[in-house]
């Protein structure tokens, strides 16, 4: 028999998620239970034909001032938080009338969804619940003697244990529910300040809050030893937490950690300019391109780089349609990434049945505003999300060479790429399409040197005579802080260079590219990612 199991004689339920609410409480009814409501939820049972009692005859006050106030008094506080073996709490339990509530059922007020939908800033105020947070975290301190609900899909597990222990919840499900209560309440303030500070424009609040909804327990995380889950947040941003996986297997932490990466990097492509698909082996894009389809854009972007590309995750910023489905489905592939699909091209797919599908019904826009975090030894960074576009910055040549503009296309197209690329990162670009991407290295020249010998393994992989660098343009996320990754650059064919600039040694960089006959332009954002 589990230890200390507490009968459920009184249970108060008052939830703003109303679904599944009828038939637990019939439930709790049908085995003897009293209930006890407030408002809506009150409102709700009574017409289910239920036996309940109004909070307010409880209390002996009406709900006032708008509902705001209807739980915050003795009645309902010291019917929580008694502890029923303390004789001084029975004292005055029995004094004032109190009478033990012993199971607690309270979903909060919808704010993240009010805010989700854009409402005004009033409405969002009027969806802070008060009462809510006070009565869970009066139930969970308690849990010695109370059971606290705070999710509908905790209402089995009630009436499993009501059903095996003779009408009591046991200590352990009592405590698994009182952390999920804390827990709850938690993100729900975190989702609370992170409006606040957003609505004062507060870019550095003394105190930061993380809170977030289990999606799903994965199978481990970067390896195997390793447990993990994934976990979605209120943001109202699309990608890998708002999609519906149509098949495949179950995502694993580094599928959704390198899906996330494809899908932010084709959403710098604009969908109604061109068609764009992004390839990312262990978050790092290793082919990128745009097209009249998808399927060109993909073939373009498989060029790049056919090795890395087997076993990689593909992004497009369109929805999926069947020539590109067939294309892909072509070499092994762990996830594709759309705002949607055809039914041709599911089917297409659905003959790869681990192939995972995702559809994220929108593509998340790169200039919205956020927030990122990584955490370190006792503490967590947190920024603002880099959402600077090559298109909104003013290009400044620098060299004696102004760019052509089929070179300007493909430099502000290279850049877009290396903004999501890891540093130290140098991509070689051409005809709108990347031919070579150095990731990741300690200096920029090797960098350089790497995106340069990656073209020269396409070129030999394409059966092509030449380099596919040969006459293409190259970005860095940073300043080259010597003239050796431009020379580089140069060496391998490239004709134009796009850079942040900002060296102690800009002017003899400039003039290597002088001398070199390259065209170079400055953007004066950096894309360092890490």
């Amino acid at each position: 028999m589990p230890s200390d199991p507490k009968r459920i004689t009184r249970a108060l339920l008052s939830v703003s998620d109303k679904t599944g609410l009828v038939d637990f409480a019939r439930a709790l009814h049908e085995r003897g239970i009293e209930l006890v409501s407030t408002g809506g939820t009150h409102k709700a049972l009574t017409e289910a034909g239920l036996p309940v009692k109004d909070v307010s005859d409880v209390t002996g006050f009406p709900e006032m001032m708008d509902g705001r106030v209807k739980t915050l008094h003795p009645s309902v506080h010291g019917g929580l938080l008694g502890i029923r073996a303390n004789p001084e709490h029975q004292a005055a339990m029995l004094a004032h009338g109190i009478q033990p509530i012993d199971l607690l059922v309270v979903n909060l007020y919808p704010f993240e969804a009010t805010v989700a939908a854009n409402k005004p800033y009033d409405d969002c105020i009027e969806n802070i619940d008060i009462g809510g947070p006070a009565m869970i975290r009066a139930a969970a301190k308690n849990h010695g003697d109370v059971a606290v609900v705070v999710d509908g899909a905790d209402y089995a597990a009630i009436l499993s244990d009501l059903d095996a222990y003779e009408g009591a919840v046991t200590l352990t499900l009592r405590r698994r529910l009182a952390q999920k209560a804390y827990a709850r309440t938690a993100a729900y303030d975190a989702a609370i300040s992170n409006w606040f500070a957003r609505e004062l424009a507060e870019e550095t609040p003394p105190f930061r809050a993380l809170g977030g909804s289990i999606a799903e327990v994965l199978r481990y995380g970067e390896n195997p030893h390793q447990s993990a889950a994934f976990y979605r947040t209120p943001e109202n941003r699309p990608g890998v937490a708002t999609a519906r996986q149509v098949q495949g297997k179950q995502l694993s932490y580094n599928n959704i950690n390198d899906t996330d990466a494809a899908y932010e990097a084709v959403a710098e492509f604009l969908p109604e300019r061109s068609a764009a698909v992004v390839i990312v082996k262990h978050a790092n894009p290793c082919g990128v391109a745009e097209g009249t389809t998808l399927r060109e854009a993909y073939e373009k972007a498989l060029r790049c780089d056919p090795v890395s590309a087997f076993g990689g995750i593909v992004a497009m910023n369109r929805p999926l349609d069947a020539e590109a489905a067939r294309a892909i489905t072509e070499i092994f592939t762990e996830v594709i990434i759309a705002p949607d699909a055809s039914e041709e091209a599911i089917t297409i797919v659905a003959a790869k049945k681990n192939l995972r599908l995702l559809l994220a019904g929108a593509v998340p826009d790169p200039r919205q505003e956020g927030l990122t975090f990584r955490t370190v030894a006792g503490g967590f960074l947190a920024q603002a999300r880099d959402n600077a576009v090559v298109d909104a910055m003013d290009l400044k040549v620098v060299t004696k060479r102004a760019p052509t503009d089929r070179e300007l296309e493909d430099l502000r197209f290279a850049f877009r790429v290396a903004k999501h690329v890891k540093s130290n990162a140098i991509v070689y670009a051409r005809d709108l399409a990347t031919v070579g991407i150095g990731a990741g290295q300690m200096s920029r020249v090797d960098s350089s040197r790497i995106a340069a010998w990656k073209a020269a393994e396409a070129a030999k992989a394409a059966g092509l005579p030449e380099t596919l660098a040969r006459g293409s343009v190259v970005a860095s996320d940073a300043f080259f802080p010597f003239a050796d990754g431009l020379l580089a650059a140069a060496e391998a064919g490239a004709t134009a260079v796009i850079q942040p600039g900002g060296s102690m040694r800009d002017e003899e960089v400039i003039r290597a590219a002088d001398e070199a006959g390259l065209a170079m332009v400055f953007t004066g954002y950096r894309h360092f990612r890490h």
